[in-house]
């Protein structure tokens, strides 16, 4: 074993590394241009090219070190003196927890059948043990002896988007107003409050969002000011400060930030800190490091297993057609399986899936499909299984199951965000909550359709609802772009023949659509039946969908809002 080989290898690991890093910065740093240009399209692409690159590079470097390493890929002693050289290298790193991830990605594709080994990965390091370093660029400091309206003032002169403000005196106006409002009408402002705003401007579809926090009355109240910029400039869209709206905005079913991050470690530490309900990796995911967040689910899902005592079983709900999906009921999680044979009339095959689910992870979720995590050699403590579970994951998975003596190990695992099944939502909920849950199912589709997602299969199962109460949709398997589907009215029949037709009379290409058939199946609660295809009745109309077809052709951009239309300071405002 070559200690020239070692170093070397250590070396191209983290080349690899920083070049990931050096990619994912010079993306990120384009997307204010964008914002200030009002170029949607452009941000869009942007935001599909970032995911892309870590897989790249991981791919990249394995196949570097594959034409040195020869029988050394698989060599135990080999790898582990390779990390202990890896982690001298990185040990100054501000970034060292994403260096750290780098390198297990890098080890699982090159050493073959390696399971998760804590003398050959970083296991257990990461977020906790990174050092958060002083750093007088994190945020915008302003005291309190300023005043509100200075305070305000400085805020918007710090975030200048390059474009003329619509209106920057009543931005102004809302902004004092909405802090008298919420805060000082319950705390008196003392000599050592302040307010603090993180410099880095976080941006998604149409929109840039500020962070900061107020100390005052011993404690720290969180805000979020979405900006937008319009036709006729840049302008406060509102003032958030309720921590279920600041939660949903980072929330699993949406897309990731944009935004620069010199030390990842402190922007964590910052956001735990105003949105303390999220955990660590789900800020990571939220900020684009949604590979280092990978880890840190990991990390989170081993302590939990440490602690608990339950048994994994099957998920709640109407077994799928595609997938086996079973849950820990102690952890808020689902760990789906594409199966070994599909029943009719699924035709797709196990690969096809796989692209599915590939082509969420790409797009824009608008808030309406959830994350996932996908995982190889997964492994589980056997006797945590239960017999009922284990005997259905042999009945369907069984190609992607290896069991010892006391593990299961899942060769291929997709893991999401738990929610309550709609069909078993509306078989619980009261009419009022049945109402509001229709509402948000046409919704749902809609927001999807606007960016360019068609469901395929719109069942009520297929849709999560989340403990704010908002419908997600998490079945992946037949959506397709919007824009290949082909909407259309049903022919009406004209003859004895066409009218007592046992199967449809008129042609009918792969990629159509009718519209006016979604009744049948999507709702079947009958106090809230007729209101649902009354409050969207746009669904059944071929009409609607094309004209949301044509925005897309033009080039039209959606925004997906992630709180109430309502609390807008001028709810018409164009974007």
């Amino acid at each position: 074993m070559s200690a020239q080989l070692i170093e070397k290898t250590a070396r191209f690991l983290l080349e690899g590394f920083d070049t990931y890093i050096r990619d994912f910065n010079r993306l990120t740093d384009l997307t204010p241009t964008f914002f200030k240009t009002r170029n949607w399209n452009a941000m869009q692409q942007n935001h599909r090219k970032r995911p892309r690159l870590y897989k790249d590079q991981v791919s990249t470097t394995r196949l570097l070190l594959s034409e040195i390493l020869l029988e050394n890929a698989s060599s135990y002693d080999f790898w582990k003196t390779a990390k202990a050289h890896y982690s001298l290298l990185i040990s100054n790193n501000k970034d060292k927890e994403l260096a750290e991830t780098f390198f297990n990605s890098v080890i699982r594709k090159s050493y073959s059948g390696l399971a998760i080994n804590e003398n050959l990965m970083f296991v257990h390091e990461g977020y906790n043990s990174c050092l958060i370093y002083p750093n007088d660029n994190l945020y915008f400091s302003y005291p309190s002896d300023w005043g509100l309206k200075r305070i305000i003032q400085k805020i918007l002169e710090d975030f200048d988007f390059g474009v003329p403000y619509l209106n920057k005196q009543e931005d102004m106006e809302f902004l004092i107003n909405s802090v008298k409002e919420v805060i000082l009408t319950r705390y008196i402002p003392t000599p050592d409050s302040t307010t603090q705003v993180l410099k880095s401007v976080f941006y998604r579809n149409k929109g840039a969002y500020v962070i900061g926090r107020i100390k005052i009355g011993g404690k720290w109240m969180p805000f979020i000011i979405p900006f937008l910029n319009g036709p006729k400039g840049v302008f406060v869209d509102t003032m958030i400060f309720d921590p279920n709206l600041m939660s949903g905005l980072f929330s699993f079913s949406r897309s990731y930030f944009m935004v620069k991050t010199d030390i990842p470690s402190q922007m964590i530490s910052f956001l735990n800190a105003v949105i303390p309900n999220k955990k660590i990796h789900e800020l990571y995911n939220a900020i684009g490091f949604n590979k280092h967040g990978k880890t840190e689910f990991y990390r989170d899902f081993l302590n939990h297993l440490h602690q608990s005592q339950d048994n994994f079983v099957l998920a709640e709900g109407v077994k799928g057609m595609v997938m086996t999906v079973f849950t820990l009921p102690s952890y808020n999680v689902v760990f789906k399986m594409i199966k070994d044979y599909f029943d009719p009339p699924k035709t797709m095959t196990r690969q096809e899936v796989r692209e599915k689910y590939k082509m969420v992870g790409l797009h824009d979720r608008v808030g309406r499909m959830a994350d996932t995590h996908e995982f190889e050699e997964f492994h589980l403590p056997l006797d945590r299984i239960d017999p009922l579970l284990l005997e259905e994951l042999q009945g369907t998975v069984n190609s992607l199951l290896y069991i010892t003596a006391d593990e299961l190990i899942l060769k291929h695992v997709y893991i999401e965000r738990r929610m309550t099944p709609l069909n078993i939502y509306l078989e619980n909920c009261s009419t009022e909550d049945a109402k509001s849950a229709v509402e948000e199912y046409g919704n749902s589709i809609l927001e999807m359709a606007k960016a360019n997602i068609f469901p395929g299969d719109m069942m009520t199962k297929n849709f999560g609802v989340t403990r704010q109460k908002r419908v997600i949709f998490y079945d992946y398997d037949e959506i397709e772009f919007l824009t290949d589907m082909n909407f259309r009215e049903k022919p009406i029949p004209e003859t004895f023949e066409q009218i007592y037709s046992s199967s449809p009379w008129y042609d009918i290409g792969q990629n159509d659509v009718f519209p006016q058939d979604f009744k049948s199946f999507m709702i079947g609660r009958h106090d809230v039946k007729e209101y649902f295809f009354d409050y969207h009745r746009e669904l059944f109309n071929p009409g609607k969908w094309k004209e949301i077809q044509e925005k897309i052709n033009s080039g039209w951009g959606v925004h997906a809002f992630s709180y109430p239309q309502k609390i807008r300071f001028r709810p018409m405002e164009e974007i």
